[in-house]
């Protein structure tokens, strides 16, 4: 396959209008700062490439890459054929002859086709090779619950990939982090499993086009003494609304976005519990296995002495993703998750 160069103007939109890089903060939908995202990086590096099933003429089933096949042609957005193992194929041999491939999954239980690809080829080859062969693959996965779909559209696989050693994982919250976090991960000369809370595509907040924080960092959300509760993706939102809820009954929260779940910045986490000796830990996945099983065995290893409660796990249930009028019981909601808090604090309800 031809990879063409990026052109050394932007073409017009569908729309007719001609795309201007972001210069100044912009309030986008999360769909939107992904798109922005993308658009830079693809102009930034002609070796950025993207790959997925409707992602050209269509948008994307989401529409995140709404107007890039017009703006940069079909040879840097490629739709491929319903074949997830062969679009993480075909990646891996972009990034061996030095491209920077985006995969899109179409929906984060579509993986698993490709999960033979992504653990034994992506993860593996700059371990393989000694070093001389580096695998720079963006993953982009829509995740999660909350939208009423299908099976196997509101899944949440990220432990298996956290469990992957040669795998970064991050997973966004918000549009100002999809903007940033996206163009680092496509330029980093790691493979990135790059998550998108599904649900949260159309909520829309500030986007700056500055740098932003780096891949691997954690974000304290909401400061707090009294519990530090962790979240990542659309539960950041719900951890925030706890926080302020809990407020009125006299309970400081620190919640803290995760962003990066492999490797994890335990730095932030450690200084949080150190300072309010409390962890509950959230996650739209299953209990067993889990990321939050994970993250309190290193939390209690690193600080055992500080804790004065055994850390809180608020999850999804150990059953398989339930049908779509079900959905609002199997995800943890405001009321679960202050549960968990009256937990840490010896408050049974």
């Amino acid at each position: 396959m031809t990879i063409e160069t990026v052109r050394s103007s932007p073409a017009p939109s569908a729309n007719g209008a001609t795309p201007v890089p972001l210069t100044e903060t912009t309030t986008l939908t999360l769909a939107k700062a992904i798109n922005a995202g993308l658009r830079q990086a693809m102009l930034d590096d002609p070796k950025v490439v993207l790959l997925g099933e409707d992602i050209g003429a269509l948008g994307g089933v989401f529409r995140v890459t709404s107007d890039l096949l017009a703006e940069f042609g079909p040879n840097r957005v490629v739709d491929t054929p319903l074949a997830e193992s062969a679009i993480i194929g075909t990646a891996v041999g972009l990034a061996y002859r030095g491209y920077r491939p985006v995969c899109e999954i179409q929906f984060d239980g579509f993986i698993f086709p490709g999960f033979d690809q992504i653990v034994s080829q992506v993860a593996r080859f700059h371990y393989r090779t000694q070093g001389a062969v580096r695998m720079p693959i963006t993953i982009r996965v829509p995740f999660g619950g909350g939208i009423g779909a299908a099976e196997h559209h509101s899944e949440s696989p990220e432990a298996y990939f956290t469990h992957t050693s040669g795998l970064r994982v991050v997973a966004v919250s918000n549009p100002q982090d999809a903007y940033s976090l996206i163009q680092k991960a496509i330029a980093s000369d790691d493979p990135v499993l790059y998550f998108e809370p599904k649900r949260r595509y159309h909520v829309a907040g500030p986007v700056s086009p500055q740098p932003g924080a780096a891949l691997e960092s954690a974000r304290v959300v909401a400061a707090g003494t009294d519990v530090t509760l962790l979240a990542y993706g659309a539960l950041v939102s719900t951890a925030t609304d706890a926080a302020l809820a809990a407020a009125d009954e006299g309970i400081s929260i620190e919640v803290i976005d995760l962003r990066s779940l492999s490797p994890i910045d335990y730095g932030t986490v450690e200084a949080s519990v150190r300072k309010t000796g409390r962890l509950v830990v959230t996650h739209e996945a299953a209990r067993s296995g889990g990321l939050g099983g994970e993250i309190i065995a290193e939390v209690t290893e690193r600080c055992f002495d500080y804790l004065e409660a055994a850390p809180v796990r608020v999850t999804g249930f150990d059953i398989p993703y339930p049908p779509a009028k079900l959905e609002s019981h199997h995800l943890p909601d405001l009321d679960r998750m202050l549960d968990g808090v009256d937990r840490v604090l010896g408050r049974r309800r």
